[in-house]
């Protein structure tokens, strides 16, 4: 006679399908200790019935727990809650600041049979330029163009990430030794980019605007030396905080910039669609810097960055890139010429929207503090605490299997002490998120009396 199964047939709250809802239920009892080691799973059949949903999703659902670890299924005897603690040897992963998986197969497959067509031999027999082909730049400015920027394709340079495009920008507008005044959080990779060349960060106050303004002027006139200044600075959805400049803060930041003869840099790999507001580069296309990119917007494995350069600097950017070319695969270029020619770039687009904004809308409704800065676009929330407190959440979230950015990691100054943790929600499937984000709630109402 086979044992009862333990387990009360429920379905989690969430807004997601019937298998990810049955999934997440049975995850959280079994990681929180309500469903132990060996405990039978219910039968298939039995479970449909009593939840009154499809046999084949209970079976997806199972499926998905036994490739977790949470479960294994034993032929001819039924499915089981895994012997070994659920969590060990896995990690929710919130500090990998990538969109979801939202290419299929299908869509892939498609693409390459397209691309196998028309692709020009010619660019996997021969060195790209140092700027990347023309036509590639012509098939990005195009692109651009989907986000409501207009760039000149000459003034294009093309390489293969976008940090890659923000080095080069670094080198372009500080020269070596030079002074790169920033957010005062920022993003992790150009800190780690400006300490490894050398090049001295400045951080600038932000407030739910982003940087500034007269922070930033007071900071340009305190530096003796005005020349080799650049400064560096993420306007719509910056990494970490979210923070999104509306258009009188991006001409304020623009106006001192000119004034005070320094160049900007300006990242734009986290705008999903055209913002309302301008981007810096259209306001001073003269003294502006513009970095993007496609593994934020389009997918991680498109490794394509972009530079637009201010006039004049074409010159300058060639001759750096003779030494260290940095043109992306003509591969990545093709994939992106088809979406753009057979419309899947908007569709893609308008996915990737929808899905930021049901992530961002589980994390408020979990971590439920008023102290977390969100927005409906953005695929990371920030979480303002000391850098003290910071330090000891991250360790405390990676003794529960979670994965945190380190929270030193996107502060410029060493002795700042307001700091916090920044959580991505992207890159873990919508039940892991959903898992990681209570274990944290949890976490922080523990930690709420320090």
């Amino acid at each position: 006679m086979r044992l009862q199964s333990p387990w009360v047939p429920r379905l989690a709250d969430i807004e997601a399908s019937l298998a990810e809802r049955l999934g997440l239920a049975l995850a959280g009892d079994i990681i929180e200790g309500r469903l132990r080691g060996g405990d039978r799973l219910p039968a298939h059949r039995d479970l449909a019935w009593k939840l009154g949903i499809g046999l084949g999703t209970v079976t997806k659902a199972y499926a998905a727990l036994e490739r977790r670890g949470l479960a294994r299924s034993v032929k001819g005897r039924g499915t089981f809650v895994a012997i070994r603690q659920a969590g060990e040897d896995r990690q929710i992963d919130l500090s990998s600041n990538a969109p979801p998986a939202m290419l299929g197969a299908r869509l892939l497959a498609r693409t390459l049979t397209a691309i196998a067509r028309k692709i020009d031999a010619a660019h996997l027999n021969l060195y790209a330029p140092p700027a990347g082909h023309l036509e590639h730049r012509r098939l990005l400015a195009s692109w651009l163009e989907t986000l409501g920027m207009t760039v000149d394709p000459s003034h294009l340079v093309l390489t293969s990430n976008a940090r890659q495009a923000i080095s080069l920008a670094f080198e372009l507008a500080c020269g070596p030794q030079g002074v790169i005044l920033t957010e005062r959080i920022t993003y992790s990779g150009a800190i780690a980019l400006a300490r490894r060349k050398g090049y001295r960060m400045l951080g600038i106050d932000i407030d739910a605007e982003g940087m500034v303004p007269e922070t930033l002027a007071s900071a340009l006139d305190g530096i003796a030396s005005p020349g080799n200044r650049a400064v560096y600075l993420t306007p719509t959805l910056h990494n970490p905080t979210t923070a999104t400049m509306g258009t009188a803060r991006r001409q304020a930041i623009v106006d001192i910039c000119r004034q005070a003869g320094a160049w900007i840099i300006e990242d734009g790999v986290y705008a999903l669609s055209p913002s309302s507001a301008p981007a810096l580069a259209t306001l001073a296309p003269e003294i502006v810097f513009h970095v993007n990119g496609l593994s934020k917007s389009l997918g991680p494995g498109l490794r394509v960055g972009m530079l637009a350069l201010p006039a004049g600097m074409n010159a300058a950017a060639e001759e750096v890139l003779q030494d260290l070319p940095m043109a992306p695969s003509p591969l990545s270029c093709a994939v992106v010429e088809e979406w753009l020619s057979s419309g899947v770039v908007e569709p893609i687009q308008q996915d990737l929207l929808h899905e930021a904004r049901r992530r961002s809308d589980l994390a408020v409704s979990l971590l439920g503090t008023s102290a977390l800065v969100s927005h409906p676009d953005a695929y990371h929330v920030w979480l303002p605490m000391p850098r003290d407190a910071a330090n000891r959440f991250a360790t405390a979230a990676a003794s529960l299997g979670i994965r945190v950015t380190p929270p030193d990691a996107v502060m410029v100054d060493g002795d700042d002490q307001r700091g916090g943790i920044r959580l991505c929600l992207g890159g873990p499937s919508f039940e892991d998120l959903t898992e990681g984000l209570t274990l944290l709630a949890r976490l922080l109402t523990a930690c709420r009396p320090e």
